[in-house]
């Protein structure tokens, strides 16, 4: 689920995030930089190959491409060009799991729809269809793509089931629940400190998993972890507190303080 500017994805612990979709604007700045970059990059190719074949033909490099017929010259030059157009984002999307030096600028990532880290294919996949993105010029194709869906997704997006989302940090990235409810006089029990980062991951898990469970079910799951986090901090429901309530106020306490471990 999403909304216009947010994309709702299930974290592998089934725990549901919203994170703000990128939209045409840090794109367009983080494209802008990485074509910059690019545009360095021929320059400086050019120069080195000129310095190695003119001015150092035989020391160093220029040693061994002096052997080099002068006819490959232009294949090798369209080679340099070929690689850098096409290896650029999909080099630094690999290593860098999603960015490029122009997205990192722009905070900018791009993932899976699924929320997960892209691989290598993904990458190149993506990437293969930049080309018919930017035609006719200035992108004018993959611009177009990204104002007729919500997510803001060109064709390399979908051809590789990815988005691009606003990098945020994990502590920036807080949970959804189903219910609000205020946090429990008992959830201020320092012994909260006790609960394992695993067990505020079961909780949550739990809380937004319920709904899914048969009645009898979700009873037996939530006295279970409720008696865990008893056992372990001593902390007991208030009277007429609700075992999910009483999850709910430990796990925001717990989340809120930053204390667990």
């Amino acid at each position: 689920m999403q909304s216009d500017d947010q994309l709702q994805i299930d974290t592998p612990e089934q725990i549901a995030l919203e994170l703000p979709l990128a939209g045409i604007g840090s794109r367009f700045l983080g494209l802008a930089i990485d074509t910059l970059i690019q545009f360095v990059l021929y320059i400086l190719g050019v120069f080195l190959f000129a310095f190695a074949v003119t001015l150092v033909p035989a020391v160093g490099i220029g040693r061994y491409l002096r052997w080099i017929p002068e006819s490959w010259a232009p294949a090798i030059a369209i080679l340099f060009v070929f690689s850098v157009y096409w290896g650029y984002f999909a080099f630094f999307e690999i290593i860098w799991k999603g960015q490029t030096p122009g997205k990192r600028v722009a905070k900018i990532r791009v993932i899976k729809e699924s929320g997960r880290p892209i691989n290598a294919y993904e990458a190149i996949a993506r990437n293969l269809l930049r080309a018919i993105d930017a035609l006719p010029g200035m992108y004018g194709v993959g611009i177009v793509c990204m104002m007729l869906n919500r997510q803001n997704r060109r064709l390399g997006d979908y051809v590789a089931g990815t988005v691009v989302v606003h990098d945020k940090r994990t502590g920036e990235v807080k949970p959804e629940w189903n219910t609000v409810t205020a946090p429990a006089p008992a959830a201020t029990n320092p012994q909260l400190a006790l609960v394992a980062s695993e067990e505020l991951v079961l909780i949550e898990t739990y809380l937004h998993r319920r709904v899914e469970m048969d009645l009898t079910l979700r009873d037996q799951v939530a006295y279970k972890i409720a008696s865990r986090i008893t056992e372990k901090t001593g902390l007991q429901r208030a009277p007429n507190q609700s075992l999910d309530d009483f999850l709910e106020a430990s796990a925001r306490q717990i989340r809120d303080t930053a204390r667990f471990r």
